[in-house]
């Protein structure tokens, strides 16, 4: 059984059809076979699935006859503000370091089809890149976007280029490059590498964003989650095991769910990590969702938590508690009799 498409933010591919353009590409050539239609190019808040982003792409980079160093200019178009409530969840942020991480977090809200990770390495912080999941004929546009785009947001969050200790790509050098390597902040790139990464130095990272608050970052992060939920429960692999999750009532084990699906546990392990999340998460996050429901039904605590299958009340609180910042008691209390609808 083919699996549902991915859903994606539409804001990257506008930017991508926008620098087409420039190039002297026709609407009607970049959007061929997409299924995409013009209008949806001024649409915010429309959405698309991977496939329909890779064949943009693909149409794109066809189109400017994919010379290196072409990708960089595409990045320059990358701003924060045109990607909605991620860009204001990024500008907000207290820290360079946590714009990053919310980057990294709500990825598929962005313009970039790999993957990133950041990891601490002593006092470094690399961003490393997985491009396995991108197509061959599109990685060296894909990256030459991504790292070109990561640099034009930093220097429009801060009015300063952080310091990057190093760059290595998996690309092979052209002259071109060297303007990249200015456009980075890095004195050289590493080419023909077995993968791509950017370093710092993690103090660098701690620089206050000049737009910083507190309460607007929370506001537009928790949308940003909102949108991923509402994704994720509908869509993909992800939403196939919520609903099973749901049809056992919240209580059963990945090796069930598997089954159900007839494949491998390191199948659906896989499967859901490509959709940025877990089994753990989705389980929680059904369980969450159906002690809601129970609550304002009517069942005491200790029904919910029996039927959910917790050993104790306490741990079914404390469980409650951290999803909801509250106990379960005073949540029924409040909620009792409205209706909790299914996102």
């Amino acid at each position: 059984m083919n699996e549902p498409a991915q859903v994606r933010a539409i804001n990257g591919v506008a930017l991508l059809a926008d620098y087409a353009v420039t190039r002297g590409l026709a609407m009607p050539d970049i959007l061929r076979g997409t299924g995409i239609r013009e209008q949806q190019l001024q649409d915010p808040n429309a959405e698309i699935s991977l496939d329909q982003e890779l064949r943009l792409t693909r149409n794109v980079v066809t189109g400017v006859h994919n010379e290196p160093g072409l990708g960089l200019m595409a990045g320059l178009l990358c701003h924060p503000p045109s990607f909605g409530v991620l860009g204001f969840a990024v500008m907000s942020s207290p820290t360079l370091r946590h714009a990053a991480d919310i980057g990294v977090r709500y990825a598929d809200l962005w313009f970039t089809i790999a993957r990133h990770a950041l990891v601490e390495h002593g006092d470094e912080l690399w961003l490393i890149r997985d491009d396995h999941g991108v197509p061959a004929d599109l990685r060296r546009f894909s990256l030459e976007r991504d790292f070109s785009a990561i640099a034009t947001i930093q220097q429009d969050l801060v009015p300063m280029k952080v310091p990057t200790l190093r760059v290595e790509v998996t690309v092979e050098p052209h002259p071109v490059y060297e303007m990249f390597a200015t456009m980075l902040g890095v004195d050289k790139i590493t080419f023909g590498q077995p993968r791509s990464l950017m370093a710092w130095q993690r103090n660098t990272l701690d620089v206050p964003l000049p737009q910083a608050n507190t309460a607007t970052a929370r506001f537009y992060e928790q949308q940003c989650a909102d949108i991923v939920q509402r994704r994720r429960s509908r869509d993909g692999v992800s939403g196939r095991v919520r609903d099973l999750l749901i049809r056992h009532g919240g209580v059963t084990d990945q090796s069930r769910i598997a089954a159900d699906m007839d494949i491998s546990v390191r199948t659906l392990r896989r499967r859901l990590a490509d959709e940025g999340t877990t089994f753990r998460e989705l389980s929680n996050e059904t369980i969450g969702m159906l002690a809601e429901e129970l609550l304002v039904a009517g069942l005491t605590v200790e029904n919910v938590a029996d039927r959910l299958g917790y050993s104790s009340v306490s741990a079914f609180t404390a469980a409650f508690r951290s999803w909801k910042g509250q106990p379960p008691g005073h949540f029924a209390r409040v909620h009792r009799g409205r209706a909790i609808a299914r996102v």
